[in-house]
C-alpha cells in the first residue's frame, strides 16, 4: 500500500508545473536572475516570452540589451497582449518578460481588469513551467493621476494572484534575490 501510494505521488509530481515569480524594482537584477534560474532549471531550450511593445528608441535599446543578454539560450516568442494564446501550444519552459509591461500594455488598449485578470487566470492555467518577472511598483510614494494609480493597484492585485498560484516567489534587490515563498 505504501509503495502504491509513493508510485502515485512520484506520477502526480512529475506531471505537476512549476510556476516561480521573480518580483522586484526596476533594475534590482530579476530579469537576469529569472533568466540564470531558468536556464538552471530547464532541460529543454526554455522559451522567451516578450511583452513589451516598441514605443520609442529608449524602449527599443532596452530591448536590444536584454535580446544581445539572451543570445540564442532561449526560443523567442512576441506577444504584447494574449499570452494565454501564445502559449496555448507551447511545450515549455517560458520566461515571461515581463508581466509588468503587459499590463503597461493591456491598460494602453483600453482592457478590463477583468480581461486582465481573466488572461493571467488563462496564462496559469496553462500545464507548463513558467517564469515570471513583475515590476514591485507599490513600494513607493502614491502617483498623482489616475491612470498611474490603477497602474499601481493593477500591478499589486496581479502580484497578489501570481503570488498565490506559484509554487516559488523570489524578491529581487540589488541583483539578489530573497526567496519569500519555496
Amino acid at each position: 500500500m505504501i509503495t502504491l501510494m509513493l508510485i502515485i505521488s512520484i506520477g502526480e509530481f512529475k506531471n505537476s508545473t512549476m510556476k516561480t515569480l521573480f518580483i522586484g524594482g526596476i533594475k534590482s537584477g530579476k530579469s537576469r536572475l529569472a533568466e540564470t534560474y531558468i536556464l538552471a532549471s530547464a532541460q529543454t531550450k526554455p522559451y522567451y516570452l516578450a511583452t513589451t511593445e516598441f514605443v520609442d528608441d529608449e524602449m527599443r535599446e532596452r530591448i536590444t540589451i536584454h535580446q544581445q543578454r539572451r543570445q540564442d539560450r532561449f526560443i523567442t516568442l512576441e506577444e504584447p497582449l494574449h499570452l494565454a494564446q501564445a502559449l496555448a501550444n507551447c511545450p515549455g519552459p517560458v520566461l515571461i518578460e515581463c508581466v509588468s509591461m503587459w499590463l503597461n500594455n493591456m491598460l494602453f488598449h483600453q482592457c478590463s481588469e477583468d480581461q486582465i485578470f481573466q488572461e493571467l487566470t488563462a496564462m496559469m492555467a496553462l500545464p507548463i513551467d513558467l517564469v515570471l518577472v513583475l515590476n514591485e511598483v507599490g513600494l513607493g510614494i502614491i502617483p498623482d493621476n489616475p491612470l498611474a494609480r490603477r497602474y499601481v493597484d493593477l500591478s499589486g492585485k496581479a502580484a497578489q494572484l501570481l503570488a498565490e498560484q506559484c509554487n516559488q516567489v523570489y524578491f529581487c534587490s540589488a541583483g539578489l534575490r530573497f526567496a519569500l515563498k519555496s
